[in-house]
């Protein structure tokens, strides 16, 4: 349920915790993704074909490159998920949660609980799409 705020619509106090439960879950589950992925990338297994032939060993070299590039990259949108995820928890504390930076607007609940650190509504992301 929404209420008003020194003239602003908001989320009520019981809205705001139950969207801060969802994102402290998010937060705990991306954490232990992310360890996960630093783990891999962390650790030098040595799975490789040594005792092979040489192009077999370029090749593997080359994929093994590419695999940890890709790692990184996911460690990367990892770390930037999580940082979205405890700014939206800075908006909740605020009481700023789920208002549209662009319209002013209340996000849709359905919208928020799908993709919590959202600051856009629907409408204002299809205008910056246009």
């Amino acid at each position: 349920m929404a209420t008003k705020d020194y003239g602003k619509e908001r989320y009520s106090d019981d809205d705001l915790q139950e969207f801060k439960e969802i994102i402290l879950g998010k937060i705990k589950e991306s954490k232990q993704d992310l360890a996960i992925i630093t783990d891999q990338l962390s650790h030098d297994k040595d799975n490789s074909a040594k005792d092979t032939d040489h192009k077999f060993n370029m090749m593997e070299d080359g994929a093994e490159v590419m695999s940890r590039e890709d790692m990184a990259q996911m460690a990367y949108r990892q770390e930037k998920f999580i940082s979205h995820l405890k700014a939206a928890l800075v908006r909740i504390e605020n009481k700023t949660y789920g208002i549209c930076r662009e319209t002013g607007k209340l996000i849709a609940k359905e919208r928020l609980r799908i993709v919590p650190h959202a600051t856009l509504s629907i409408d204002a992301k299809k205008a910056r799409q246009d």
